[in-house]
């Protein structure tokens, strides 16, 4: 069901001591397909010791760019991650899946004159292609509030400084560093005194402003509530969660017992018989059924799906919003069902 598209890797770059940009070449014949908003990612499939991996990266390159640009940071013990820094080369040729995500900024209808970014770690990369398109494409400011570890795993620093240079004024940055002291830097974490001092001291006002949060969620949770305690509409406020403490467990209030569920996906009908403390996209991936996804994990968008009949509970939901929950949508990787028939259509979204 997910086309995905063999592409080769015109350049690799160290950006850090531990991560790197992947950019890839667009032929000519698929530079539609892979046409993109800022924000959104692609998904990359391979494999590794033998087993098919699958992940999902953000796009940090601009959209006039001619390749497309993720960046890849090493994660202890990760599989695709060590396999990007340490394998990968100019040359190497990657089954990639065409953008997709709704994290995304969109000049011609997005509200506020400043835009305002909040990002940790590796969620500067969708960050970096909004902020590219904000400075480029529109007259609007631009704050990025960005926080690591150190000055060294900072990644695209140089890239960051360079749009500063250029685009002066419009570019506030407030780097925040968890593990050195650094000039012209707020030592700590990005928590809500770091919302609240930007609100008052970079800020106009804060309701003529929209919010872009990415990074780890206990970031996203404690920025998200701060500026909406100040006033802040939650339709000003997008998200998109890189990392996730889902320990994998079911609902402790999910009985016993078995499901039958009916998947709609390409217009075709499947019905399985599934266990209830499982979650319905590993069910229905384990009965060959062709449904779209991507990470698996929560934090992209590819395996939503509308409930027809029945019920079902995600574990953690960052991406859907109240009022698309209330009409039946699940993220079926993240979803047990709790009814004895539950009907999901993947097509209906």
């Amino acid at each position: 069901m997910p086309e995905f598209f063999p592409l080769e890797i015109g350049v690799v770059e160290n950006i850090t001591p531990n991560s790197v940009s992947l950019t890839f070449k667009i032929p000519e014949d698929k530079k539609e397909a892979f046409r993109f908003k800022p924000g959104q990612y692609i998904t990359l499939k391979t494999n590794i010791n033998g087993a098919e991996v699958r992940r999902s990266y953000s796009i940090c390159s601009a959209a006039d760019d001619p390749g497309i640009t993720v960046g890849v940071k090493k994660v202890a013990d990760g599989t695709f991650s060590v396999y990007a820094n340490e394998e990968l080369s100019a040359g190497s040729e990657i089954e990639v899946h065409p953008p997709e995500g709704r994290f995304t900024f969109d000049a011609a209808n997005d509200p506020g004159n400043t835009v305002v970014a909040f990002a940790a770690g590796s969620g500067i990369t969708p960050v970096m292609s909004i902020m590219k398109a904000v400075l480029k494409d529109t007259d609007r400011d631009f704050i990025l509030v960005y926080g690591n570890k150190t000055l060294e795993e900072t990644m695209f620093y140089k890239d960051i400084m360079s749009l500063k240079e250029r685009y002066g004024n419009r570019l506030e940055i407030q780097f925040l560093y968890s593990r050195t002291q650094e000039n012209d830097a707020i030592f700590g974490r990005i928590e809500r005194s770091t919302v609240n001092y930007i609100l008052k001291n970079k800020l106009d006002s804060a309701g003529d402003a929209v919010f872009y949060l990415c990074g780890p969620e206990g970031m996203i949770n404690n920025v998200s509530e701060t500026l909406k305690e100040k006033g802040v509409a939650s339709d000003r406020i997008k998200f998109e969660l890189f990392s996730s403490d889902d320990s994998g467990e079911a609902p402790s209030d999910v009985p016993e017992g078995k499901t039958q569920v009916k998947v709609t996906v390409d217009d075709e009908e499947f019905t399985l018989l599934m266990d209830r403390k499982k979650r319905v996209l590993d069910a229905v991936l384990d009965n060959d059924i062709d449904a779209p996804y991507s990470c698996q994990g929560g934090i992209c968008s590819s395996c939503i799906a509308r409930v027809k009949k029945g019920k079902a509970e995600m574990v953690k939901n960052q991406i859907l919003t109240d009022s698309e929950v209330q009409e039946g949508l699940i993220l079926t990787c993240q979803s047990h069902p709790l009814s004895s028939e539950l009907e999901i259509d993947y097509d209906d979204v």
